[in-house]
């Protein structure tokens, strides 16, 4: 799997053994010295690839570069790399969304391994992300009333309660039931609640499922 690999490190040999390496394996490579370097590039989420970051660097660490990166939306795996491996750090950037952590000196078949699962896992990402984007699409195609049916089959609700619950009738409902299936392009209703869940639309009001 190709990708664009940002390696992120003040030592300068090893940016450049990292990226001789990393060329090697059929990977196109940037490398900055600093946190501020990477942010200041701006890397482009949308680009199949991820960040190698070191752990320790001068000015911004790479926790904090994390952090920022994070808030700024990018969706780019993070790999991080230390010298000295620390537990409570590691837990920390892992629980943040970091791919991997791994101890320096690395070997080839360690970090291409991580590189491989990091480009992998954003890939199925942004999959899941275009099918969420579709399903809204979708639901926002539905009228007030489908809406309305769409809410409540999703939550149970058979026809009968439906038409009484919106003081019309079961013909109407089964008709405007039909018409949600076909809008939301499911054969049954299991991929109509799975919808829902992945949507949101099943949380109630206390933000419990």
């Amino acid at each position: 799997m190709s990708g664009l690999v940002h390696v992120v490190d003040d030592d300068t040999s090893f940016r450049t053994a990292i990226e001789r390496r990393l060329k090697l394996a059929g990977y196109n490579v940037a490398t900055y010295a600093t946190a501020q370097d990477l942010l200041d590039a701006s890397p482009c989420s949308d680009v199949p690839g991820c960040i190698l970051l070191d752990v320790q660097i001068p000015g911004l660490s790479g926790p904090e570069l994390q952090s920022q990166l994070n808030a700024s939306g990018s969706t780019l795996p993070i790999i991080f790399l230390t010298g000295h491996a620390d537990t409570a750090t590691t837990v920390r950037a892992i629980k943040a969304g970091a791919e991997d952590f791994l101890t320096k000196p690395v070997s080839s078949e360690l970090l291409l391994d991580a590189i491989e699962r990091a480009l992998a896992r954003q890939d199925e990402n942004r999959s899941q992300r275009g099918r969420l984007e579709m399903f809204r699409a979708h639901l926002a195609r539905l009228t007030q009333r489908e809406r309305q049916v769409f809410d409540l089959i999703v939550r149970g609700k058979i026809n009968k309660q439906i038409a009484h619950q919106l003081g019309t009738t079961e013909r109407t409902v089964k008709a405007h039931r039909h018409e949600v299936m076909e809008k939301m392009q499911v054969h049954s209703l299991a991929e109509l609640v799975s919808i829902a869940e992945r949507l949101g639309v099943l949380k109630s009001e206390d933000g419990r499922q």
